[in-house]
């Protein structure tokens, strides 16, 4: 038994290791025929490439005369087509341009707008401006104005803030205290208190001492002065209060009228010039009349004249000239508003001579005068 055993053990042996080299010589064989088909495929991409590619270059272009010789005449009209739109384009842009107008219609009339022509004019306001200034017959100021929309504006009398309006959504706004003005003159402007902007124009007021509806509004503007409001008698307010000749042919005459307006000055009809009332009321004019006659009548003509230059009051003064004043005869009343420069140029004739007035009565400070005081005028 242990003999077959040992013979059984020694055959499997043997047919392991024949199986074994049977497949190891069928592996390498295979590895063999591998090599050689990748080795004659290498050697033909190695050694004619040029023809490799010849024969690819040579198949598109057969292709492509294929695609020619298949549609050439689509292409044909295709080409036919670009070259007439081509020609067309060029036709239309050198062709000249018709203009054809076409035929306007009536114009519509439709109605204004107020409140968008109002927020049109607000939304230009870049400062505050007045619209109206009036005394009323009970004495109370109306103020009315314009600045931007919803803001802060400050009403000034006299250089102190008396109130801040507020300005609606169209700018506007309304300033109307119950107290009374006392009779006097004031000078009024705005500021808009939140950008601080002060108004261009200012406005003058003159309240009379007894009768307000004669009282008067000036608006002061870089162009010159504008009625705002009118009195509606002014005959009163215009008074000749002296007449001066000079013996060197001069005439000087004063008095008082509306403030911040003109009084020209006529004798015999001839037109002699014209002064501006100050802001008390005071206004003196001279003028060169030549030689007048002691005991010959003559007719002087005031007029008061508005901003516009039309004339509103007129006062007509007959007189007897008397005999002409001597040099040390000659003296001047201070009024208020006064000054040595105005009294110089309506006695001398000339403004800057106020320092031989000065001289003449012992002012050290020109500047300073006072109303009532008498000034002796060295006329010769």
């Amino acid at each position: 038994m242990t003999a077959q055993n040992t013979k059984k053990t020694k055959r499997s042996t043997d047919e392991m290791i024949s199986g074994a080299v049977d497949r190891q010589q069928s592996w390498l064989n295979n590895r063999r025929i591998f090599t050689r088909q990748f080795l004659r495929r290498f050697n033909v991409f190695h050694r004619k490439p040029d023809e490799s590619r010849n024969q690819q270059n040579n198949a598109k272009v057969a292709k492509n005369q294929s695609v020619l010789r298949d549609y050439w005449f689509p292409i044909l009209c295709a080409m036919l087509v670009v070259i007439i739109a081509i020609v067309v384009i060029t036709v239309k842009i050198n062709a000249p341009v018709k203009v054809i107008v076409p035929t306007v219609p009536e114009p519509i009339i439709k109605p204004v707008n107020i409140e968008q022509r109002a927020t049109d004019k607000v939304a230009t306001v870049t400062e505050p401006s007045f619209d109206i200034v009036r005394i009323e017959q009970d004495g109370k100021i109306v103020i009315a104005g314009r600045n931007c929309a919803e803001s802060n504006i400050s009403v000034v009398v006299n250089n102190k803030v008396v109130a801040t309006e507020h300005t609606d959504k169209n700018g506007e706004f309304v300033y109307a205290p119950h107290n009374v003005l006392k009779s006097g003159n004031y000078e009024i402007y705005l500021i808009d208190a939140d950008k601080n902007i002060k108004s261009k124009d200012s406005v003058f007021v003159y309240v009379p001492e007894k009768d307000y509806k004669n009282s008067l509004s000036l608006l002061m503007t870089e162009n010159g002065s504008k009625v705002l409001q009118f009195p509606q008698s002014v005959s009163g307010d215009l008074v000749i209060s002296k007449i001066d000749y000079l013996n060197t042919g001069r005439i000087v005459v004063t008095g008082r009228a509306l403030p911040k307006l003109r009084v020209s000055l006529t004798l015999n009809n001839k037109y002699l010039g014209y002064a501006r009332v100050s802001n008390y009321k005071n206004f003196g004019l001279g003028a060169d009349v030549g030689e007048l006659k002691s005991g010959e009548k003559y007719k002087l003509i005031i007029r008061l004249h508005d901003a516009s230059g039309k004339t509103i009051a007129t006062k007509k003064h007959e007189f007897v000239m008397p005999k002409a004043t001597g040099c040390e005869d000659t003296f001047y009343t201070v009024r208020r508003g006064d000054s040595l420069w105005i009294i110089a140029n309506n006695f001398l004739r000339r403004g800057i001579l106020f320092s031989i007035i000065a001289d003449c009565n012992n002012i050290t400070n020109p500047d300073l005068i006072y109303p009532k005081q008498v000034l002796h005028i060295p006329v010769k």
